[in-house]
């Protein structure tokens, strides 16, 4: 029996404009992962797939080619020379929150192909662990920017521009966030497709907003090299208001960004494709339980305090 993990992930600046060829920065989050076991099965069994949290049971040899766990699970095994249907039982596990911006879906696939190479006894690097999840990833985003197959796979913080290959890169210090959870689940596809329908109406307007948004992913480049946290704060905050330009906030999203920036947050945005899902919230060692008990006040379903560094 083997097991294999993967991280959570927030997309520090650049959401929705990385769909359109400007730059990301997106980070792991380790305090919340999905775990893949593999186990022998009774021979004739087959290779069955159990994801409890999506509530979804697969045979691998019946599943259809739009069940993204099956997708990704062929396409590992076809890469590791396995053309049968092997006698195993898949467990999938996770903490990460469902449709919340936190690549619940990466994660479970990532785990998964590095489940099934350990299986193998076979190494996988992060650049081949990506490219097999994203082909899943279309299933969960629609068009994906293959940013969340990214940072999970490589597990550290990323540069990313897409078509281009990713950049990992450390921080000159680390950085302290509070993820808080509207609660409000919100796939990616959906806010990906009303975003793109906004463009196709009106091209000149969003082009515009998405290079102020990746002008915005420049200076915060910039500011993690620098270590300078009060101005990542301010491009947080700049951040979200090109966000909420293209309709992609929410009143509860609303609600818990100025609840934090009240309680002494640096700067605080939506992470991810927005409509609910989470919040990051830039804060301090002096002010993160401020800011933590702020949230829940507000109507936070959880808030995690995670650093993010190498």
């Amino acid at each position: 029996m083997v097991t294999a993990t993967a991280p959570g992930k927030v997309i520090l600046v650049g959401e929705h404009a990385v769909v359109y060829g400007r730059p990301a920065i997106a980070a792991p989050v380790w305090q919340v992962v999905a775990t893949a076991t593999v186990a022998p099965a009774p021979p004739g069994a087959g290779c069955t797939i159990i994801a409890s949290d999506l509530g979804q049971v697969l045979q691998l040899a019946a599943a259809g080619e739009d069940e993204p766990l099956a997708v990704v699970a062929r396409l590992a095994l076809a890469r590791l020379g396995v053309s049968s249907d092997p006698d195993w039982r898949i467990e999938l596990r996770s903490e990460i929150p469902i449709a919340s911006g936190m690549g619940s879906g990466a994660a479970l696939s990532t785990a998964l192909v590095r489940a099934l190479f350990t299986q193998l006894g076979e190494p996988v690097t992060p650049a081949v662990v990506s490219e097999l999840v994203y082909a899943s990833e279309r299933f969960y985003h629609g068009t994906p920017s293959g940013i969340d197959n990214t940072v999970v796979a490589y597990g550290q913080p990323i540069w990313f521009v897409k078509g281009q290959p990713p950049e990992p890169f450390t921080p000159a210090a680390p950085i302290l966030l509070a993820i808080a959870d509207t609660g409000i689940r919100s796939p990616t596809v959906l806010t990906v497709s009303a975003v793109r329908a906004g463009w196709q109406r009106d091209r000149q307007r969003y082009e515009a907003i998405f290079d102020a948004i990746g002008a915005v992913a420049y200076a915060a480049r910039r500011a993690l090299e620098q270590g300078d946290a009060p101005a990542l704060g301010a491009l947080f905050n700049e951040n979200q208001v090109l966000l909420k330009s293209i309709g992609v906030s929410c009143d509860a999203i609303e609600r818990l960004v100025a609840a934090a920036r009240a309680a002494g947050a640096l700067g605080v945005k939506l992470s991810g494709a927005g409509g609910g899902g989470n919040i990051i919230a830039l804060v301090e060692d002096t002010t993160a339980a401020a800011v933590q008990a702020a949230l829940l006040a507000a109507g936070a379903h959880r808030v995690i305090i995670t650093p993010i560094s190498a």
